[in-house]
C-alpha cells in the first residue's frame, strides 16, 4: 500500500516496491506507476524479452561471421562490379528524376495501404465513424493517384 511522505516541502509517494528497488534507476518510475500501470508494463515484458533476444542474436551472428570469415581481398574482389561488366562511367553521374519520382510514389502508396491493415482489424470496434473516416482517406488517396496518372507521372517513355 503506497504511503505519502513529506520532505523538503515536497510530497512524494513511497511504497514497498520503491523501497526494494531504490537502487535501480527506474525506481521513481515504479513509484509513480503504482497499481495499474505496473500491470500494463508487465504485459509488454514478453515483447522486451523478444527484442533483447533478437538484438543479442544479431550481435552474436555478426561477431561470429566477422571472426570466422577469411579476410584476404585481392584485386578481383576489390574491383567495382556492375552487372558483370567493368564500370564504364563515374558513379556520380546524374540520374533521370523519374527514378526518384517512381520510388517516392511507391513509398507513399505503400505506406498508405499499410494503414488499411490495422483499420481492418479494428473495424468492429471503431464503428461507423471509423468506417467513414477510412472511406474519406481512400477517396483522397484515389484522387491523388488519378491526378498523378493524368499528369503522366507513371508513364515511362
Amino acid at each position: 500500500m503506497p504511503a505519502f511522505a513529506q520532505g523538503d516541502g515536497d510530497i512524494f509517494v513511497t511504497s514497498p516496491v520503491a523501497e526494494r528497488t531504490r537502487f535501480l534507476w527506474f525506481a521513481p518510475l515504479l513509484v509513480t506507476m503504482a497499481g495499474g500501470m505496473q500491470e500494463f508494463i508487465v504485459e509488454y515484458l514478453p515483447i522486451l524479452v523478444f527484442l533483447a533476444i533478437a538484438v543479442g542474436m544479431a550481435i552474436v551472428i555478426l561477431a561470429a561471421s566477422y571472426v570466422a570469415a577469411h579476410h584476404y581481398p585481392d584485386n578481383e574482389k576489390l574491383s567495382p562490379y556492375e552487372c558483370g561488366f567493368d564500370a564504364f562511367s563515374d558513379a556520380r553521374r546524374q540520374f533521370d528524376v523519374r527514378f526518384y519520382l517512381v520510388a517516392l510514389l511507391f513509398i507513399i502508396f505503400d505506406l498508405e495501404v499499410a494503414f488499411l491493415f490495422p483499420w481492418a482489424v479494428a473495424l468492429g470496434e471503431i464503428g461507423v465513424f471509423g468506417f467513414w473516416s477510412m472511406m474519406i482517406f481512400l477517396v483522397i488517396l484515389t484522387v491523388g493517384f488519378i491526378y498523378e496518372w493524368r499528369k503522366g507521372a507513371l508513364e515511362w517513355e
